[in-house]
């Protein structure tokens, strides 16, 4: 997820805590606790982003594939950094130190704090299609929730708008609601949401903003509804996202019967169950080629047409409607034999593999085309011909082969 929602979430969840602990017999005790359970879960939720400047240890792109939602990005090597934010804590922020010493509900606060932020962290990032591996090095594949849009601003909306009404002053908090909810009308007109999104988008501003409001300064409950709401908006879209994914592996099984079906990669539209963006990977070892697929899909065409998706993330221009349900942006087919021999005989290829999970290869360079849009340059393109006169990388970490089920054949995989 983008770093706003991080931010968000942690110290929504941060003021969640506080607020749910008993309060301090000294009053400046209970604002220093405030505040070091604010940056102690906002911190958590945004530290492991700092992986950042590992990317350096390999060059670009391999550097920010392989060390981006990396080692910090584990159960494991939370503790390290949990470990290091406490010292900092400790070291440079001396009444936060005393309140430790002195409180135990300080204590259990900040380290539940801790464990929910940087937990929240991953399980976060978890819910798109970029993908984590939070068990390694017991267990190194990337998992993918392939649930909501990286910037989702449904969470900016249901964790900020409570927040805002907690501020103290008027002046600040009405500023903080017109841009949140001024952001979701500059989204609209852009085509990135649809009307109905933004529709409720507004409606859930309201709702909470109300309800916080008539509970009062001091109350939780507007932020224990927006956590409710937020937790339903993920599993509505985790039950979207299995029946598209559904609905394509059919659509491409009637396409071509004898190609195999390995994977979905699903990207909602922002704040819209209905529209998603696919990625799919097909193998006929037979043949000896892999096909990828990337396209549109609405999972209720006769509401909302897959040529009825906002028209910014849609890529319109390119559209071959195979159905309402579904319209196809583009289609590669790929030699499975040129995949593995390049895996075997180039080492630098073989590591970015170790991220691609749709790899679209070419003579002179390949690309993971869950990232091609009329938006931005692809950042996970490899040109072969820069790696040429270089000696093999060192500091690949060992992540599973997303595609491990195109680089072995058929029939020899392990299991």
């Amino acid at each position: 997820m983008d770093n706003l929602t991080h931010s968000v979430a942690g110290l929504a969840v941060g003021e969640l805590v506080h607020r749910s602990l008993r309060q301090e017999t000294d009053s400046d005790h209970q604002k220093t606790r405030h505040r070091l359970l604010l940056v102690t879960c906002w911190a958590a939720s945004s530290f492991p982003d700092l992986d950042l400047v590992l990317t350096s240890l390999l060059p670009a792109p391999l550097g920010y594939l392989l060390h981006h939602r990396g080692h910090t990005h584990t159960l494991l090597y939370a503790i390290p950094q949990a470990l290091f934010l406490w010292a900092l804590i400790w070291v440079l922020w001396p009444a936060a130190r005393r309140l430790l010493k002195e409180s135990a509900s300080a204590r259990s606060g900040f380290l539940l704090a801790g464990i929910i932020g940087f937990t929240l962290h991953m399980l976060m990032d978890y819910l798109n299609s970029y993908g984590i591996h939070p068990f390694h090095p017991f267990d190194s594949r990337w998992l993918y929730g392939d649930m909501v849009f990286i910037i989702e601003p449904m969470f900016w909306i249901l964790l900020g708008v409570p927040l805002a009404m907690m501020v103290p002053s008027v002046l600040l908090r009405a500023l903080i609601l017109v841009s949140l909810v001024g952001a979701q009308v500059f989204f609209s007109l852009k085509g990135f949401l649809a009307p109905g999104s933004l529709a409720v988008l507004i409606a859930a501003a309201v709702l909470l903003a109300v309800l916080q409001h008539k509970a009062g300064p001091s109350s939780r409950r507007g932020l224990f509804v927006a956590l409710m709401l937020s937790v339903g908006f993920v599993g509505v879209q985790g039950a979207a996202s299995r029946h598209g994914s559904n609905v394509i592996a059919a659509t491409l099984h009637k396409l071509d019967p004898d190609s195999r079906v390995l994977d979905s990669a699903m990207t909602s539209f922002p704040t819209n169950p209905l529209c998603w963006s696919f990625v799919s990977v097909e193998s006929n070892e037979g043949a000896g080629t892999y096909r990828l697929r990337r396209g549109i899909l609405s999972i209720a065409p006769r509401v909302v047409p897959a040529s009825g998706c906002p028209a910014t993330l849609a890529e319109h221009v390119q559209q071959d409607a195979t159905s309402p349900a579904i319209a196809f942006v583009l289609e590669e087919q790929g030699s499975l034999a040129q995949l593995r021999r390049l895996k075997d005989e180039n080492c630098h290829f073989a590591a970015w593999m170790r991220f691609a999970r749709a790899p679209s290869v070419t003579e002179n360079e390949a690309s993971d085309i869950r990232f091609r849009s009329t938006l931005r340059k692809n950042f996970t393109t490899i040109t072969f011909a820069e790696f040429s006169d270089r000696e093999c990388p060192q500091q690949v970490p060992q992540w599973d082969f997303p595609r491990s089920d195109l680089l072995t054949p058929q029939g020899s995989a392990s299991h």
